[in-house]
């Protein structure tokens, strides 16, 4: 029987518990200590996963020295995660840092060489492109069941109230790029590729947030492909099915579409074929995040299986550098009104 790997969660906010839940869902993986900075939003997560408060700081560096664990899950803010994940590789200790790897890029690119320099593997909690229906349409597209693709849409647009669970994005300066922007691009590509154009505006319509809450990314991959990312939080469509993701791919044989409740059409010159690809419902989901909330497992295993050394984990801190110079190209875009030009 393989050895159960331990770790500690950092950060006990809203998403911390269902990352746990989706760990257990694994069953070879085990929590065992929690760092949070307010202790008793730790505790309250101890007793939930039955972790003996003993096991609970409100200091990390403490954690790191009284604790037997494999790795870390780091479930903070954004701006905590490069002084974080600096502190757990000097432990010599494995990283995961949920998305985005951090607040601005050179923190992040920091973030990787500590890890090098460490010997430690660093990996991004990238689960969007898990979702199961994103996942079929990257299959659908590899195995070339409407021809090459030419140009894509995707679509995010919604008007929930995201910020009401976690009231700090209300504040923040840098809004939907920040926050939904490093999934879309990180799903862009994973089903393109890397992009070697790019173009952005945004614009803030809420009065009650800061930051911008709407965006269009236009791009180009290496292979020319046009790829249009739209996204906001402040839209009032038919079809807002939050948090579900839409995408059309036009190719030079027919289409492909992900639409609402998860059914994908597939259309060529003999007609149009459509499937529903659900994703897996768990029990401790939040039936409004269902869709995210299993992609977390997939994505989790993934990660397992390369801290195990069994396979390889698509979302490395290597690759996801590369979605995050696409977020800030997008601010850098937007601020000057020009293009950004990628180098090969």
């Amino acid at each position: 029987m393989d050895k159960k790997l331990k770790f500690a969660v950092f950060g006990t906010g809203f998403w911390s518990k269902f990352q746990i839940y989706a760990w257990y869902e694994l069953k070879d993986v085990e929590c065992v200590a929690l760092y949070n900075r307010t202790k008793e939003k730790a505790e309250k997560i101890a007793e939930l996963f039955g972790i003996d408060k003993k096991h609970v700081y409100s200091d990390p560096e403490s954690l790191l020295r009284n604790e037997d664990i494999d790795f870390v899950d780091i479930i903070t803010n954004p701006e905590t995660h490069a002084v974080l994940t600096e502190l757990v590789a000097s432990f010599k200790k494995p990283v995961i840092s949920q998305k985005p790897m951090s607040d601005d890029i050179r923190s992040a690119e920091r973030m990787i060489k500590v890890c090098k320099r460490n010997n430690v593997p660093l990996f991004i909690h990238e689960n969007w492109r898990w979702q199961s229906p994103i996942r079929r349409v990257y299959q659908l597209i590899k195995d070339e069941v409407a021809g090459k693709p030419f140009r894509a849409r995707i679509s995010y647009l919604t008007s929930f109230r995201v910020y009401e669970n976690q009231p700090f994005l209300k504040e923040a300066k840098r809004f939907i790029l920040a926050d939904i922007g490093p999934h879309l691009l990180d799903v862009c590509r994973f089903l393109f590729g890397e992009m070697k154009t790019l173009y952005c505006n945004i614009k803030n319509v809420n009065p009650e947030v800061k930051g911008e809450d709407v965006a269009s990314v236009y791009m180009k991959t290496v292979d020319d492909v046009i790829v249009n990312c739209d996204m906001s939080y402040f839209s009032k469509i038919e079809y807002d099915r939050f948090p579900e993701t839409y995408i059309l791919v036009e190719c030079d044989k027919g289409s492909i579409e992900l639409k609402p409740d998860f059914y994908i059409s597939v259309t060529t010159k003999e007609g149009t074929k459509t499937e529903r690809v659900a994703p897996k419902v768990y029990p401790w989901a939040d039936p409004k995040y269902a869709v995210v909330h299993a992609s977390i497992v997939d994505c989790n295993r993934n990660i397992l299986s390369a801290l195990k050394k069994e396979g390889q984990s698509e979302t490395t801190g290597e690759d996801n550098i590369k979605t995050m110079r696409l977020v800030e190209a997008a601010y850098k875009s937007s601020n000057k009104g020009k293009i950004i030009k990628f180098n090969k």
